[in-house]
């Protein structure tokens, strides 16, 4: 559905991986749209990632989803930057029954699904849901590299690569409505979920991580307050990449292949076995991390103005066990954030309606925020003319903030770094600092139009201006030194010694520390478009079209986000299509129902990371240093397609396809109904879609969904 949708990046990784984007900005570690299920933040603690497959609600349970294009961080606070989907569920008093759904694939894809609810009083009712899958990805295997320089390194499959894919999952509810209109729900929901996950320096294999949560809510007509805490949970996870690198550094060198795999996990092994020595290259991912949230809300009309008041608590408990964070090894890092807000609106005479709101925010790392929003609304008989202004912030997520991984090479900036310069010949000492991370800002300026055109035709478009500054930049290595008569180290993180931070580092610093910045401007442009005709009851059909573009000054070295002299797309990446459409036609008869689904994305770059699929481009490149005993000069090494560039083989660009979807279903009987999809109809060998992905074939799913005796729906 949400592939449906105008203005949205939709893509697919793999048979499971599908995920969004909303108007550029996209990367293999997203964390900048909000995904919010029943009021209730669905991210992991740590990184900030939408939970995606490891989330706990099931399908038969959907009510509703609101996708939001641009910023709505006033009034659900950071993060809810590029865009918001929230899921609603349904309520077990108006959609009473139960439902059995089973469902097979091509892949060795089996679903089970199961939703019970009843209402057992006039102030009692529940709902339970549950969901068991499993299936195969397709046949991929992901290029590690074992060496440094492009012109010698050894190309390696993924070490113990598992591409089979397991989820279990569930939510129950308990509704008490002590008096008419107030409501009092409990929520408990849990997962358990193996699949493979993609990230900026590679591919995670996730085994067994667990998400739990527990949600308390009071609604009434005029106040909301809502308190939940979730937990997430894994052991064995590990980065495939470094975990690889790690195992091939020991083979290398001499050792067994069971002693290599066995400290592959967590250390890799520089020099021969006589007279060589290991460092840690942490490749293992665990976490025990938890989330508290609360929220007080208020709604009422005064003197012809309606308004929303609210505040909000989060106290965020990562811990890894000291796998991938500076968190005392197991002791935890918490932060704490609060935020309140306040939405007015009001309507003057028949046409205009005026929506003012504002949001303050207090974080305990990046500081204090505020951000405004406004919109002027205009009236039609049919549908309406807006112009809104919105402000949204991008957080530094904590792993941003307090990371630490493979053994301390990359390092949080949630403290700023000292940098220490030694000169050669007078021994003078100076030394300099790197600012912590603040939050990166959006401005958006957007006129949308939607109307009803006669009874069969609507149409809804927006036009939008952004201005973005304060980019994360990708990892650098702030150590990086030019001048030979300078020894360059950074001497400490914060207030603390580096030595102290990376146990085994010189008391003078670490030559090499990859931390992030902040640096940057960019405007974005673009317009959404959305057409419906309906030419009967039954019968539809939809047509969207986007168009985005930017305005980046190659010229200003604040837009230089890897610090090597030049501003281009390495330094900035939208890593989004200029154009893209979709058609669909939809039909909806008693019994036979189906859609035929048709997208266009035009070809466009995406690098993240380590990750490149981009054309060839000769301002793109490295600068490899010679090899006079490989007798290799030094020489520019260009981003080419089909040919490695840096840690990753260039595949080529993404999307540049056409890709047709066909649904089908059939209501054998009001409790019986089957239906089947297929993915990429034509099978087409151009429908590659994300990085570190394969192109996505031709999937088919058929299901079947018996709605029992006593279901009804109300």
């Amino acid at each position: 559905m949400i592939a449906r949708q105008k203005g949205v990046d939709y893509f697919r990784a793999g048979v499971l991986g599908t995920g969004f984007n909303v108007r550029g900005f996209n990367s293999a570690f997203n964390p900048k749209n909000l995904q919010v299920n029943d009021n209730r933040i669905s991210s992991l603690v740590a990184t900030g990632l939408p939970l995606g497959a490891l989330g706990t609600t099931i399908k038969e349970d959907i009510e509703r989803v609101e996708l939001i294009l641009g910023p709505t961080a006033t009034l659900y606070g950071p993060n809810a930057n590029n865009g918001l989907i929230s899921t609603i569920t349904k309520d077990p008093r108006v959609s009473q029954g139960t439902t059995v759904a089973l469902g097979v694939g091509n892949q060795s894809v089996f679903s089970g699904r199961l939703r019970h609810a009843e209402k057992l009083s006039d102030k009692f009712a529940y709902k339970i849901t549950g969901e068991f899958t499993q299936g195969t990805e397709f046949d991929y295997v992901d290029t590690v590299y074992i060496g440094t320089d492009p012109r010698t390194a050894l190309a390696k499959t993924e070490l113990d690569l598992n591409r089979d894919f397991k989820s279990v999952k569930g939510e129950a509810s308990l509704y008490f409505t002590p008096s008419a209109g107030n409501d009092i729900i409990f929520t408990y929901g849990g997962s358990n979920s193996s699949n493979i996950g993609l990230t900026n320096a590679g591919r995670n294999q996730i085994k067994d991580w667990k998400i739990n949560f527990y949600q308390l809510k009071y609604t009434s007509p005029r106040i909301f307050a809502q308190f939940y805490y979730t937990q997430s949970r894994t052991d064995s996870t590990y980065a495939m990449n470094q975990r690889t690198q790690n195992y091939w550094a020991f083979k290398n060198a001499g050792f067994s292949d069971a002693e290599a795999s066995k400290r592959s996990y967590a250390e890799s092994w520089f020099g021969t076995q006589a007279t060589g020595f290991a460092l840690k290259r942490g490749a293992l991912f665990q976490d025990k991390s938890n989330r508290l949230n609360g929220e007080l809300q208020y709604n009422n009309t005064f003197q012809g103005v309606s308004y929303v008041i609210g505040a909000q608590y989060q106290l965020d408990q990562a811990n890894s066990n000291g796998t991938y964070l500076l968190d005392n090894n197991g002791a935890g890092v918490d932060i704490a954030q609060v935020g309140g807000y306040l939405q007015l609106e009001r309507t003057f005479g028949t046409k205009f309606k005026v929506v003012l709101g504002a949001r303050a925010d207090n974080h305990d790392l990046y500081g204090f925020n505020f951000i405004p929003k406004g919109a002027l609304v205009y009236l039609l008989e049919n549908g309406s003319v807006r112009l809104t202004y919105g402000k949204g912030i991008a957080a530094p997520t904590i792993l941003n903030l307090e990371g630490n991984l493979f053994g301390g090479l990359v390092l949080g900036n949630g403290s700023g770094f000292t940098i220490r310069d030694i000169d050669k010949t007078s021994g003078a000492i100076t030394e300099s600092t790197i600012n912590p991370l603040k939050v990166e800002t959006l401005q958006t300026f957007e006129l949308g139009y939607k109307s009803a055109i006669g009874t069969k035709f609507f149409i809804d478009g927006n036009a939008y201006y952004n201005t973005s500054e304060n980019f994360l930049s990708p990892l650098i290595n702030i150590g990086a030194n030019t001048n030979t008569n300078i020894t360059r180290t950074v001497y400490k993180r914060g207030d603390a010694l580096i030595s102290d931070v990376i146990p085994g580092t010189a008391a003078n610093g670490a030559a090499t520390v990859l931390t992030y910045l902040n640096f940057g401007r960019v405007n974005t442009y673009g317009f959404d478009l959305g057409l419906n005709y309906y030419f009967s009851n039954q019968f539809s059909a939809g047509l969207n079209y986007s168009y985005f573009n930017f305005d980046l000054d190659e010229t200003d070295p604040n837009n230089d986000g890897d610090k090597n002299g030049i501003v281009n797309k390495i330094d900035l990446p939208l890593n989004t299509p200029t154009h893209k459409m979709s058609l669909a036609l939809n039909y909806s008869g008693k019994k036979l129902f189906g859609s035929i689904l048709t997208r266009w994305v035009q070809s466009y770059d995406f690098i993240s990371g380590i990750n490149v699929a981009a054309a060839s481009n000769p301002d793109i490149f490295q600068n490899l240093a010679a090899n006079p005993a490989l007798g290799l000069p030094a020489e520019k090494y260009t981003l080419q397609e089909g040919k490695r560039y840096g840690r990753y083989f260039n595949n080529g660009p993404l999307g540049g396809f056409v890709n047709v979807d066909l649904s089908m279903g059939y209501r054998i009987t009001d409790k019986i109904t089957v239906a089947g999809q297929v993915i990429n109809v034509f099978d087409s060998e151009s429908v590659r879609e994300f990085i570190a992905s394969p192109y996505i074939g031709r999937l088919y799913q058929a299901e079947v969904k018996i709605n029992l005796p006593g279901y009804k729906k109300m």
